[in-house]
């Protein structure tokens, strides 16, 4: 098995690269950002400003400041978020009161862009979800401010990390060589959670039918039929559902890596490198995308796969995982969302090409826009130590756990672990559902760091870290963050592609579905091709060759 920690090390020192431009910021004084004048679009703080600010330790400033939050959120988390003790007790400790102006999460698009083009927009937008394209636009028109050195002089924590990862502080810059986001950062020490959602099966029942754990398509293609032809429930019912899932795409993503595809991990999903030439590849218009789309048609025409995979929801999926249907199953984690203990990782698989990958893992650096300060803001010092405090290790113990005594413990082997009143609420409320009233994690999309030792989720259980375990043998080496473009490459990278990607997952799901026979493959190739593929793919070229010269 590959070093864990040279497999971490390797993570983090290449996937951030794509998006590092010749004209990087950081630490070269000649770079936009970082010059002593102030930067486009940041104003220098008055004295007052500065006087009131204390550049280490809390309070943050002395007297009192008010900012307003155009804050993201999800459906798991309170809706007050003044009522939460995290934002309570953080408000104590730094003198600053936040405004969390909270929208739900389905509807964060449309608002957040009203308010930017009325003018009206806040101090900061946090889980605002800016695209790189966004972070580029805003930031030119000096919307969004420079923070490379508000980084630099305020940030300790994100500092720390960016000086021991040079390549996350180059993923982070765009390509006027700015800042303009703090991101999420999912740490390389956790594979876990880079991997996410994971294929599982039923111990149970690969026991009853006599099999061995599977190590091939082949051998995992005929645990599906026998359970499939099996009464493994007991019930006289013939209603085993062999692969469940509720989203196409991951199942799709999930299963690349068996037929050689998405080698640079899921950032920029559809295209990797083709290993025959050495080149950048549109991997949906590839052959081992059609024999991949071929094979699991096969398992839906079979009846192998959930008859319902286009239309299910998410609930209505953990329902029918908790009714003991299913012989495998693709999610973060069966205990935590359907209550099963006897679901194990199911180990990467040997495709028929002989490509054994594991491939479905994000970049460490996830998200760069969930943390913008706008030009509105007279606070950018103050308000920029705020939220370096979460990339910091007590921060971050206190964004995921809350307050020792009060939502956690420490236990006997100095880990922290949430109170018996969290994971055995007495009004049988889940973990997720009990925590909400000390912290607002759940549900995503927070900017900060992702660390094992305090993120409590599915991906930090003993099973998911087994099943971790059983694939990093066969992780990928190298890993793209999301491709950047400049603001003329970004223009008409936008209709591109959309225009392409609304027709590569309609017809995919069509082929897997049989909606479209594979004898539409050649039409379906030509179709993209018109539909201005070359030009795409020059764009996204662009892109990989900022970052190759930046290696």
């Amino acid at each position: 098995m590959r070093n864990k920690r040279k497999w971490a090390a390797t993570v983090l020192t290449t996937a951030m690269s794509v998006s590092v431009l010749a004209a990087c910021g950081g630490g070269n004084s000649s770079s936009p950002g970082n010059s002593s004048s102030p930067s486009p679009g940041q104003s220098a703080a008055p004295p007052e400003e500065v006087a009131n600010l204390n550049e280490s330790g809390f309070p943050i400033v002395n007297e009192p400041i008010n900012l307003t939050f155009f804050t993201g959120k999800s459906a798991t988390t309170a809706n007050n978020w003044a009522e939460t003790m995290l934002w309570q007790e953080y408000e104590k400790m730094t003198n600053i009161k936040v405004d969390f102006q909270l929208v739900p999460f389905d509807s964060v698009d449309e608002r957040k862009n009203l308010a930017l083009a009325g003018g009206d927009y806040p101090d900061v937008f946090y889980t605002g979800r800016f695209s790189n394209n966004d972070l580029i636009k805003y930031g030119s028109q000096g919307t969004f401010i420079p923070l490379n050195d508000l980084i630099e002089q305020y940030a300790p924590n994100l500092k720390k990390i960016l000086d021991e990862n040079p390549d996350i502080r180059a993923g982070m810059t765009m390509p006027d060589g700015n800042i303009y986001g703090m991101p999420t950062i999912y740490s390389a020490d956790f594979p876990s959670v880079l991997l996410g959602s994971k294929l599982w099966y039923n111990k149970d029942w690969l026991e009853a039918l006599g099999m061995e754990e599977p190590q091939t398509l082949d051998d995992f293609y005929n645990y599906l039929v026998a359970v499939k032809n099996t009464d493994l429930n007991g019930n006289g019912q013939q209603d085993e559902i062999p692969l469940g899932s509720y989203q196409i795409a991951d199942l799709i993503n999930i299963t690349k890596g068996w037929f050689g595809l998405m080698n640079r991990g899921t950032a920029n999903a559809n295209f990797d490198i083709d290993p025959e030439t050495n080149e950048l590849r549109y991997i949906p218009t590839s052959d081992a995308f059609r024999e991949q789309l071929e094979f699991l048609n096969k398992l839906y025409t079979e009846g192998l796969l959930e008859n319902e995979i286009f239309t299910i929801t998410a609930n209505e999926y953990f329902a029918k995982g908790a009714d003991g249907v299913y012989g495998s199953i693709l999610t973060t984690g069966p205990e935590t969302l359907m209550g099963l203990t006897n679901f194990v990782g199911l180990p990467a698989l040997e495709g028929p090409n002989g490509d054994k990958l594991v491939t479905k893992i994000r970049s460490p650096l996830v998200h760069l826009g969930q943390f913008v300060i706008t030009d509105k803001n007279q606070h950018p010092e103050a308000t920029i130590r705020w939220m370096d405090h979460f990339y910091g290790e007590e921060g971050n113990r206190m964004f995921f756990m809350g307050f020792e005594g009060e939502s956690f413990v420490v236990n006997e082997n100095g880990e922290v672990e949430y109170t018996d009143e969290i994971l055995n609420n007495p009004q049988g409320l889940t973990m997720e559902q009990a925590v909400v009233k000390y912290v607002t994690w759940p549900g995503g999309s927070y900017p900060g760091i992702v660390r094992q030792q305090f993120f409590k989720g599915a991906e930090s259980l003993p099973a998911s870290i087994e099943a971790t375990e059983k694939l990093e043998p066969y992780l990928i080496d190298e890993i793209w963050p999301t491709f950047t473009f400049t603001s003329e490459e970004a223009d008409r990278y936008t209709t591109l592609h959309s225009d392409i990607n609304t027709y590569v997952t309609e017809m995919q799901s069509k082929f897997i579905s049989g909606a479209a026979s594979f004898s539409e493959w050649d039409n379906y190739v030509n179709t993209i091709n018109r539909m201005g593929l070359e030009d795409y793919m020059a764009i996204n070229q662009a892109a990989l060759d900022r970052y190759l010269q930046s290696k």
